[in-house]
């Protein structure tokens, strides 16, 4: 009897499997339960934006876009970055359009690395930046963020990041402001790690597609940090800005050298995408004070909600300053292991999390936490928040 055939895998990628999002969302679809795991919007974009992707459509934008993207974003995101950071961009050598953020951390890693070379993330790390360092057969080293305490919330300890860089180190890889912690580093953080990097000489990759969501001081880009404009590729994208999710509209800033790697890795990925996305793009970046006002807020908005009501409820909750995350130890409610109840809540009570320790090499340290993501309805908060306070054990 001939025996099933599995499917080979590259040994480099064995330790991956199905994401946690993705595992959650299939349980909150499967029950019928508020999904306050997976951090897409229940709303869509503005309707001038809508009315944009509408217009490029109409207008025929159907076939290939040019690999580095259409002219007119690339201009579109060296404007957004002169306008909100300060920042001189030159659009037609320093900007790249991706198939979304991920696509843009995607072709920095397997352009800047080798195999052996060692890449600094920040633990809790979002999942895909493992994914992509063992692509590259790269070496990821994690660098922990410290968990809150009743004095002080999330904390990167500069001191153990210094320590983990060693001579095999190719890469930081930084996310601020931080999924899954909602952490946003400061100016004078910023300015300790850029110190760091110039003197270690280390290249850069920056997530900052939570730039706009920002609700407890501001988003300071790494690269406009002394010594940091010749070393940093800055990525972001439109999705979370402008609840776009589905677009993967992104984009990798950087000086020529690093944009010219990330293309020459970038045009044997997805060479480009979404055409007409990227033609409505140009309006979405180019959109008024007013409605940029208006994502912050509603973000911060919403935020408080979902802390407020957990207060009120006795529920240990750390505020977050930025993403449109809020953590919440659920070991207040009882429940000492958030894995296993990220997996029976959608079910036993109606409401789906995200557990912190699925992003973390060291998860005893953080097993009762779990994320939340408050880019949903104000209703589906509201009933999510209430299932799960009503999940308390007695």
């Amino acid at each position: 009897m001939q025996r099933e055939r599995t499917a080979p895998i590259a040994t480099r990628l064995r330790g991956l499997s199905t994401s946690v999002f993705s595992e959650i969302s299939a349980l909150a679809h499967q029950h019928g339960a508020a999904n306050l795991g997976q951090g897409f919007p229940d709303d869509g974009p503005p309707e001038h934006v809508v009315a944009a992707a509408h217009a490029a459509l109409d207008a025929g934008h159907h076939q290939y876009a040019p690999g580095p993207g259409i002219p007119a974003l690339r201009r579109a995101i060296a404007d957004h970055q002169q306008r909100f950071h300060g920042q001189h961009v030159d659009a037609e050598t320093e900007v790249t359009v991706t198939f979304g953020a991920t696509e843009a951390v995607t072709a920095a890693v397997l352009a800047l690395c080798d195999p052996g070379d060692e890449v600094i993330v920040l633990d809790p790390v979002y999942d895909s930046y493992t994914a992509v360092i063992a692509m590259a057969a790269a070496a990821e080293v994690r660098v922990p963020i410290d968990p809150p305490t009743e004095e002080r919330g999330w904390h990167l300890d500069l001191d153990r990041l210094a320590a983990a860089i060693t001579p095999r180190t190719r890469l930081l890889l930084l996310n601020s402001p931080h999924n899954p912690t909602g952490l946003v580093l400061t100016a004078d953080e910023l300015d300790r790690i850029a110190s760091l990097c110039v003197d270690r000489d280390l290249t850069v990759v920056t997530d900052e597609v939570y730039e706009h969501l920002v609700h407890d001081g501001s988003h300071v880009p790494l690269a406009t940090r002394p010594g940091m404009a010749e070393r940093t590729l800055t990525v972001s994208s439109l999705g979370k800005t402008f609840s776009c999710t589905g677009w993967k509209v992104g984009w990798a800033v950087a000086p020529p050298p690093l944009t010219e790697a990330v293309r020459a890795v970038k045009q044997f990925l997805s060479f480009a995408g979404g055409t007409p996305l990227q033609h409505a793009a140009v309006t979405a970046l180019g959109s008024d004070d007013t409605t940029y006002a208006e994502v912050t807020a509603g973000n911060a908005r919403r935020h408080a909600l979902i802390v407020d009501r957990l207060r009120d409820a006795d529920v240990r909750v750390v505020p977050s300053a930025g993403t449109y995350f809020v953590t919440v130890d659920l070991a207040s409610l009882g429940h000492d292991d958030a894995d296993a109840f990220a997996r029976r809540a959608p079910e036993e009570h109606g409401v789906a999390v995200v557990p912190i320790a699925a992003f973390s090499g060291t998860p005893d340290a953080l097993r009762s936490w779990a994320r939340l993501a408050a880019c949903k309805r104000e209703d589906v908060l509201v009933l999510g928040i209430d299932r799960l306070i009503a999940s308390r054990r007695r």
